[in-house]
């Protein structure tokens, strides 16, 4: 639309920012890589998923509803989700009354459901297909992609062959290495399941793997198996989007093996010059400053940040998450810490409260608006929003724009109960309180004064006889 901003997106593949030109205005596309839902998804999880909300709002905003399609794919093909299938169904799948999709289903359907319950919590809106990919394995009856018909392809092309009882495909294509900018002396297989030396090449990947009989597996032409990783990513964006599409996006860990062996099985199975003409990729989170890992004991849960106090000895509500992630640009590096989400969390109080879930009548300040255009900077974006929320106070019309623009990040500080904060501990609280009394929202100060007092605890006021400044100091009432 002629009266909004371009739109400027940072392009992996050309290592550099570009305006963004859909394929056609009418119906732009975006596939991003989803969880593997075998276990719950950690933090790291949720930073693709809201990044690429936020785009997906932007992109809404920009060309209409009803003209972006947004696919996130789940998961459910990984050995150790077969391995638990066969485990737990094994019989049933023998005697015929359970198939093997159907296994995979009732093993995954918790986590994919907590899944869907955490990323709700994260203000994140529904992509427009999240299919799974137990379910484009195999040929389908609607004529969609799978990933049997795109490895045929690739071996009636010359790409892929058979040995040693895999298909692989044949990474001397002379389009490989064009995302990560690797040559092949660095490549690896980087593939989910076990791959043996029998290759052309040291880094050929595998597209399919035969399974034993004590392994689960589906039928195809190169006999009973499984597929490798990669290719499904290939079948199931061709099959909404089809075989080019606008934008591919994830984490920057899948730049290489996975988006890059991507690129190669679905430019070769189409014969397309790009599979999507935009790759982009978050940066990678840290945990209270150290990589995230069970071995280092700082593997946080989306779940375990929502419903437990694992961190910070605190529960903490799905707005102050999303938001604490929009503080740091998407390509940047996070450091995800108590510390950054307590500064979301007193960001959050001083905003005015509203149905932020919908823009309502207000239309979006221009600052927001500028700041998401510019390669989604969604930290010029909130402090554009902090300084519309002081105007908003007293001027209808900047409030209205707070709400509209504070539905584009997809924030709602209409959410942030104080009654969530109390378990924070009281000098935190304290500290809430004092940035609700400096924002002028006595309301909420006199909340958490009484809430406080119903708990035994009471608040006395006075100043720093040095600065003037407020003080609050308290005392357990007997």
């Amino acid at each position: 639309m002629a009266d909004r901003p371009a739109l400027t997106l940072y392009n992996t593949l050309t290592r550099s920012k570009a305006p963004f030109v859909p394929i056609d205005a009418e119906n732009v596309r975006m596939y991003v890589c989803g969880p593997t839902v075998y276990d719950f998804a950690h933090i790291g999880n949720a930073r693709p998923v809201i990044v690429f909300d936020v785009l997906y709002r932007m992109l809404r905003h920009v060309y209409g509803e009803a003209q972006v399609t947004y696919v996130r794919n789940i998961t459910d093909v990984d050995d150790k989700i077969n391995a638990r299938a066969l485990r737990d169904f094994g019989k049933d799948i023998d005697a015929g009354t359970v198939t093997l999709n159907e296994a995979i289903r009732r093993v995954t359907e918790k986590t994919a459901n907590q899944f869907h319950s955490d990323v709700a919590a994260l203000g994140t809106l529904p992509p427009t297909h999240e299919p799974r990919a137990t379910e484009f394995v195999q040929k389908r009856q609607d004529g969609r992609a799978d990933m049997i018909t795109l490895i045929e392809r690739l071996i009636a092309r010359g790409h892929a062959y058979q040995a040693g009882g895999e298909v692989l495909f044949d990474t001397s294509w002379s389009g490989y290495g064009e995302l990560s900018k690797r040559n092949l002396d660095e490549q690896q297989a980087g593939a989910r399941v076990a791959v043996d030396s029998h290759k052309k090449n040291p880094g050929d990947f595998v597209l399919w793997k035969l399974s034993s009989p004590e392994e689960p597996g589906w039928d195809s032409p190169w006999g009973r198996g499984r597929p490798g990783w990669h290719i499904e990513c290939s079948a199931m964006s061709a099959a909404y989007l089809g075989e080019t599409f606008d934008i591919h996006g994830g984490g920057l860990d899948l730049i290489f093996p996975h988006h890059e062996n991507e690129i190669a099985q679905s430019r070769c199975a189409h014969g397309t010059k790009v599979m999507a003409n935009v790759w982009m990729h978050n940066g990678f989170v840290q945990v209270e400053g150290r990589k995230m890992s069970k071995s280092e004991g700082n593997f946080v849960t989306i779940h375990g940040l929502l419903a437990t106090e694992t961190f910070g000895g605190r529960k903490w509500p799905g707005e102050v998450l999303r938001l604490a992630m929009l503080m740091t640009h998407y390509r940047e590096p996070i450091d995800f810490s108590v510390k950054r989400l307590e500064e979301a969390e007193r960001l959050l109080a001083k905003w005015p409260a509203g149905n932020t879930g919908e823009a309502g009548e207000g239309t979006v300040d221009p600052a927001v608006l500028a700041a998401l255009a510019d390669d989604l900077n969604t930290v010029a974006a909130v402090q554009a929003l902090h300084a519309l929320a002081h105007k908003a106070a007293n001027d209808p019309a900047a409030a209205a724009s707070f709400q509209a623009s504070a539905a584009l990040l997809g924030v709602s500080p209409k959410k942030v109960e104080i009654s969530e904060a109390l378990e924070a501990g009281v000098d935190s609280i304290i500290q809430l309180r004092l940035e609700m009394l400096k924002a002028k929202n006595f309301a909420g100060a006199d909340k958490i004064r009484d809430d406080l007092l119903a708990k035994g605890i009471q608040l006395k006021d006075g100043k720093d006889p040095a600065t003037g400044e407020r003080v609050t100091t308290w005392e357990v009432k007997r």
